[in-house]
């Protein structure tokens, strides 16, 4: 297998962020005794809101307190545009949306960022919203307002590898009950926005600057085959610029009642937790979030669903949370299979849950994302 020769990279949405001063300390509070712990080095995937990346493009130098460090950044996350960390966040999150402008100036103040904090020639990704929350994306116009910011967004990072020669791509990320959950959506999609690119002219530069994150978390909520999936991405010509290393939860038997006692320990109010059971004709039953009511009293139609998959970043190296399992066979299957494609794209473990894992007390997050990133690079053969 071939994988980027990158430092693996963890994202730094799991800590709170409101302002550009903010990420000098969030570094030594956590990411500094992070890579101690794990004594190899490290990257971090910077998450900033839109109103600390409005500024940090310019003074002060965030790409000086990075260095200063030791550390380097390759990819930011651009999905969260506001406070990723406040009481309720849940389908908040795809605010503003890919039709609004505010979204296509937040993403360019990202890739003028990122563009500081690569090395002359570098290659950076930004992971983006999968355009919107599919039940708010209603007017027939969504679409090509949508694919109007993207071809903008492209051009602009485009102008910026011509001015200094490091390469933006940006990384649209599927997922449930997004307008792009599935891969085939997502294909169809890319379809589309190819067309509108040839159309304009703008084909190729689309191309190099637009394509996919692969969250594993995300389709294997989707119950989705990693290597068939991440297969038919490539066969189509969606280039998966970045990978999100994720697992889920997994309920084996929703009809033991001890493990829905377990599961009523993840029901939070903060983050959204799309929830899906795989019936025995296949068929896939869903809800939009994971209640109390689900898991106290689930339907006989959901009990008959074995097993359940929740949208819930649990820890990477973890195969069972007590008597719940998670989804790390199929982290496996996918790292498998992106290993096997002609390019690298950017690896980062995003675990955003550990301030509310498990029944909502702070879990230790530096000896947690530590576990995590040791488990990978041996999962990538580094030892």
């Amino acid at each position: 297998m071939a994988f980027s020769t990158l430092p693996l990279s963890y994202c730094t949405n799991v800590h709170p962020c409101r302002t550009a001063a903010d990420v000098p300390l969030l570094l030594d509070r956590f990411a500094l005794p992070i890579r101690d712990r794990c004594g190899f080095e490290i990257a971090v995937g910077l998450w900033l809101p839109a109103a600390a990346a409005a500024v940090t493009a310019g003074p002060p130098d965030l790409a000086a307190a990075v260095a200063a460090r030791g550390l380097s950044c390759h990819t930011l996350n651009a999905f969260p545009y506001g406070d990723f960390h406040g009481a309720r966040v849940k389908e908040n999150v795809y605010q503003p949306d890919w039709t609004d402008p505010r979204r296509l100036d937040y993403t360019l103040a990202c890739g003028r960022l990122l563009a500081t904090l690569l090395p002359e020639g570098g290659e950076g990704s930004i992971s983006t919203l999968p355009l919107g929350f599919k039940a708010a994306a209603t007017r027939p116009a969504f679409e090509p307002e949508s694919i109007a910011n993207l071809l903008a967004c492209a051009r602009e990072f485009a102008a910026i590898h011509d001015r200094t020669g490091r390469l933006i791509r940006l990384a649209i990320e599927p997922e449930p009950f997004c307008v792009l959950e599935t891969t085939a959506e997502t294909i169809a999609f890319f379809d589309r926005l190819f067309a509108a690119a040839a159309a304009a002219g703008s084909e190729e530069s689309v191309r190099r600057h637009v394509g996919l994150c692969y969250d594993v978390c995300h389709q294997a909520v989707e119950f989705e085959d990693p290597a068939a999936a991440i297969a038919a991405l490539d066969g189509a010509g969606v280039r998966i610029n970045k990978v999100q290393i994720s697992c889920a939860i997994e309920v084996i038997d929703p009809r033991d009642a001890e493990q829905r006692r377990a599961l009523a320990d993840y029901v939070e109010p903060r983050y959204l937790h799309q929830t899906t059971g795989r019936a025995a004709d296949g068929t896939i039953r869903r809800s939009v979030d994971l209640t109390a009511d689900l898991v106290r009293d689930p339907p006989a139609e959901w009990l008959a669903c074995r097993p359940w998959r929740i949208h819930y970043h649990v820890p990477v190296d973890a195969d069972r949370l007590g008597p719940l399992g998670t989804t790390r066979n199929e982290l496996r299957a996918a790292m498998n299979a992106i290993g096997g494609l002609a390019h690298a794209p950017h690896l980062e473990v995003e675990t955003y849950t550990w301030p509310v894992m498990a029944g909502g007390e702070p879990a230790p997050i530096v000896a947690g994302v530590a576990d995590e990133l040791r488990a990978v690079r041996s999962m990538l053969g580094r030892g």
